[in-house]
C-alpha cells in the first residue's frame, strides 16, 4: 500500500487484503485506506481443501491478477500454486537457499542466522511453488549482520534495507510482465 501510494505500481494496485490470521494489523490498514479486507484461515475453514476454495473464490471475485505473500504464514498446495503460475510473490527474509522452507518464518529465520554466525543475511523474492520457499528467484538484497545484532535489531534491518526495497520492485515487475501478456 506505501509503495502505491509512492506511485511505485503503475502496472497494478492493491485491491484486495486477505489474512490468515485474526487482528493482523494489515486488515485495519488496509480498511482505513478503503481497501476490501478480511481474514480466511485454515483454522477457521476446517480443512486445507476449504481454505483454499475459500481463498480462491475470494481472489476471483475481486479479480485479482498477482497475489504478493507478504506475512502470510499459510503454507499453499500445489495444486492451489498451479492455478497462479509466476503470478504469487512471497517475500521471505534471508538470502535463499539459506535459512528456508518449512518452520522458516518472522524472527526464528533471524534466530537461524546469528546462531549459526554468518556475517550477512538478507531478503529474496520469489514465485510460489508447491515447495516451500523452493520458487523461482525474482530478486535477492544482501544486509549484513552486525555485532551486538539481536534477532528483533537484525529483522528491522532486512526489513528496511531488503524487504521494502525488493518486495515493490519486484510486484512492479510481475504487474507490468502480466499486463503485456493480457495485451498479446
Amino acid at each position: 500500500m506505501d509503495a502505491e501510494a509512492r506511485g511505485e505500481l503503475p502496472s497494478g494496485h492493491v485491491a484486495l487484503v486477505i489474512s490468515d490470521r485474526s487482528g493482523a494489523y494489515a486488515l485495519e490498514r488496509a480498511r482505513g485506506a478503503g481497501i476490501p479486507a478480511m481474514e480466511i484461515s485454515k483454522k477457521s475453514c476446517g480443512s486445507q481443501e476449504a481454505f483454499e476454495k475459500k481463498l480462491q473464490e475470494a481472489l476471483e471475485e475481486y479479480g485479482i491478477q498477482v497475489i504478493v505473500l507478504a506475512g502470510f504464514l499459510s503454507i499453499l498446495s500445489g495444486a492451489f500454486t498451479a492455478r497462479w503460475p509466476r503470478r504469487i510473490l512471497n517475500v521471505h527474509p534471508s538470502l535463499i537457499p539459506s535459512f528456508c522452507g518449512a518452520g522458516f518464518y518472522g524472527l526464528k529465520v533471524h534466530e537461524a542466522a546469528l546462531r549459526r554466525g554468518v556475517k550477512v543475511t538478507g531478503a529474496t523474492v520469489h514465485f510460489v511453488n508447491e515447495i516451500p520457499d523452493g520458487g523461482e528467484i525474482i530478486a535477492q538484497k544482501a544486509v549484513e549482520i552486525l555485532p551486538g545484532d539481536t534477532p528483533e535489531i537484525l529483522q528491522r534491518r532486512v526489513m528496511e534495507q531488503a524487504e521494502w526495497i525488493l518486495l515493490p520492485r519486484a510486484v512492479e515487475q510481475v504487474c507490468r510482465e502480466e499486463k503485456e501478456h493480457e495485451h498479446l
